[in-house]
């Protein structure tokens, strides 16, 4: 089959193609397609299908067949905007994967392919398929549709007005800052069941923000213009902007592209702050590990600080530079709450130990001492569910709820106390 559009022969319409990067290493495929097809078929490589479906008119091609292989997943932005240019033109798209992770797969389903049928192709398998998405019957999309939907969005007058912020912050990378905050807002999220409050997770950290991954959301490309343009935006933009999770969770999440952390200043999160706090009694941020120009706003900002560190000597030069760091600039030490992940054991005199020292040289002390979660947290922030959800039993996980039942009885016995 030659490469670009193989158009068969005439007089048969196209009806459909192969879209791929090397459309002969999908043999079965080929064979399916000319047994369900005949000639009404092509083949097309992800840049020229982009170019050819945007030149089509609504209506002209049926279906695509989008195969893509493990060696192509380092490049999904491609094979995405494939997705979206035949999802513009109504074609319905069959993904083919081989060999690709959970997470590859995830985000070109979410894309909008209709369905997707792996390969090695089973037997019946493209057949099935087709006649799925031909005989599926269209229901129209409520008026909400063509954008998502705004999440559930509160006042904080539960908390007599008085929303909290709570950052936190790795100061070595794994050190678990995006796990804790991405758990912690969910703990506190369900943690009443009768009137419970209105929680927001804000992910600044421009370049390597994983909150999105870790619920499962998808990364909106308008973010970056919001952050760059909040100093303008009004509550109800704020809302429009955010990506609800299980409908208990809001999330702003980091832009779909690296960007430079200094592309926002001061004023810019300064406005983002003030609209999260206007619209929800919570607001946990997720901060980047290099501090940047406005890390001193969010400090000075933020009721609680969470710096999060492990028990091993990069751990503890980076905590001594970033206290050196926050002195010099007469910064609020006070607000900063060390926390120690996986940490040692009951049993663990030597651990123990080291931790003692660790402490008494920084000179702080660990607030929060969680423990080793083991594989379970990899699997659940793998699959993009909170630890309550996937895992609820594991040590981690109890320890971020007992941490977030002690935040929000402060904040509840706080709002009780200033309504006197």
């Amino acid at each position: 089959m030659s490469s670009g559009l193989a158009l068969k022969s005439e007089p048969a319409p196209i009806v459909a193609c192969t879209v791929s990067s090397m459309v002969h290493h999908f043999g079965l495929l080929i064979e399916d397609m000319e047994n369900e097809l005949g000639e009404a078929w092509g083949d097309l490589g992800f840049d020229e299908a982009r170019e050819f479906i945007n030149a089509l008119e609504p209506g002209n091609l049926e279906f695509i067949a989008l195969a893509v292989r493990e060696e192509d997943e380092t490049d999904l932005g491609r094979v995405g905007e494939v997705i979206r240019a035949a999802r513009s033109k109504d074609i319905k798209v069959i993904l083919i994967p081989e060999n690709l992770t959970t997470a590859g797969l995830r985000e070109l389903l979410r894309l909008g392919a209709d369905d997707f049928v792996p390969y090695p192709l089973a037997e019946g398998a493209l057949h099935d398929a087709i006649v799925k998405i031909r005989t599926e019957v269209q229901v129209p999309p409520p008026p909400q549709a063509t954008s998502p939907e705004a999440p559930r969005v509160a006042t904080g007058q539960r908390l007599d007005g008085q929303s909290a912020i709570f950052a936190v912050q790795n100061l070595a990378g794994g050190t678990g800052a995006t796990t804790l905050a991405v758990n912690m807002a969910w703990e506190l999220a369900n943690i009443d069941k009768t009137n419970p409050p209105s929680v927001c997770v804000i992910d600044l950290d421009l370049q390597n923000g994983s909150v999105a991954t870790y619920l499962d959301l998808p990364r909106r490309e308008i973010m970056l213009e919001m952050l760059q343009d909040a100093t303008s935006m009004d509550a109800q933009g704020f809302k429009q902007a955010l990506v609800g999770f299980e409908d208990k969770l809001s999330v702003f999440t980091a832009p779909s592209e690296i960007v430079p952390l200094d592309i926002i200043g001061p004023e810019e999160v300064t406005a983002v702050l003030d609209l999260a706090a206007e619209c929800f009694d919570i607001v946990i941020i997720d901060m980047p590990r290099t501090m940047v120009m406005w890390t001193d706003t969010v400090l000075n900002r933020a009721d609680m600080y969470f710096a999060t560190l492990e028990l091993d000597l990069r751990s503890a030069q980076n905590a001594m530079r970033f206290i050196k760091a926050l002195r010099s600039e007469d910064l609020p030490l006070d607000k900063v709450q060390y926390v120690l992940n996986r940490a040692p054991g009951m049993t663990d005199l030597n651990g123990k130990t080291r931790m003692k020292k660790m402490a008494e040289s920084l000179g702080v002390s660990f607030s929060n001492m969680l423990p080793d979660g083991g594989k379970q947290v990899v699997q659940s922030c793998d699959n993009g569910e909170p630890l309550a959800e996937s895992a609820k039993k594991n040590a981690l996980r109890k320890e971020i709820s007992k941490l977030a039942e002690g935040l929000y009885k402060a904040m509840v016995g706080e709002a009780k106390a200033k309504g006197k």
